[in-house]
């Protein structure tokens, strides 16, 4: 496949909405340079699914501060071989967690970290979110058998999808592709792969786009 249309592209969406495998497949296929997000090594992960109310606030603090240092790092310094980026995941996606896990005093401190640092990042050209209904990402999450995220609650799920729409409404400046992919499996069926990447190649004026 040729080169992208945009330079820097990012891929979100709730948990088990498959962004992750979306994102590695077009880095993949386009040779772009890839950021995926680390939270596999987060150690407070399991502990916050076990006990939210106590492990909430350094868990999104360290999201908070893995997510900025790799992002700065990998947006600020080029790469020769991998002049256009995909990833996985926005840096505001810790302020939508962060709204829905932590207590009014611990937001209110978060919220000024976060403020701080937000504005001294690159923002995405283009930014694509999966939406999945419900069922579709608690069965997309059970298939792939991780044991802490096995007890998330229907309700929490619920509550990032409207995050998401929440932030999006209050991004004007930004090219915003809502992408319904419950029908669709862009990781085993080319031609629904296909469909995004059709997406991908348009130009599109700033706002909210649905699909």
């Amino acid at each position: 496949m040729s080169r992208l249309k945009y330079d820097y592209i990012v891929i979100e969406g709730n948990i088990g909405t498959g962004k992750t495998s979306l994102a590695s497949k077009i880095a993949r296929d386009f040779d772009t340079r890839l950021i995926l997000e680390r939270f596999a090594d987060n150690p407070f992960l399991p502990k916050f699914y076990e006990n939210q109310s106590r492990y909430a606030f350094p868990l999104e603090l360290s999201f908070l501060a893995d997510r900025y240092s790799q992002l700065k790092n990998d947006l600020t310094n080029p790469e020769l071989f991998h002049q256009q980026t995909v990833s996985d995941y926005l840096l505001n996606k810790s302020l939508i967690f962060a709204s829905i896990t932590l207590k009014d005093h611990e937001l209110e401190l978060y919220q000024k970290l976060f403020n701080i640092i937000n504005p001294n990042l690159p923002k995405p050209e283009l930014l694509v979110y999966l939406h999945k209904d419900v069922p579709k990402l608690k069965q997309n999450i059970r298939k792939r058998g991780r044991e802490y995220e096995a007890n998330i609650k229907d309700d929490y799920l619920e509550k990032l999808e409207k995050g998401y729409w929440d932030f999006f409404k209050a991004q004007p400046g930004m090219k915003i592709l809502i992408v319904d992919s419950n029908q669709l499996d862009f990781v085993n069926n080319d031609k629904d792969y296909r469909k995004i990447i059709d997406l991908l190649e348009k130009e599109y004026p700033h706002g909210l786009h649905r699909f």
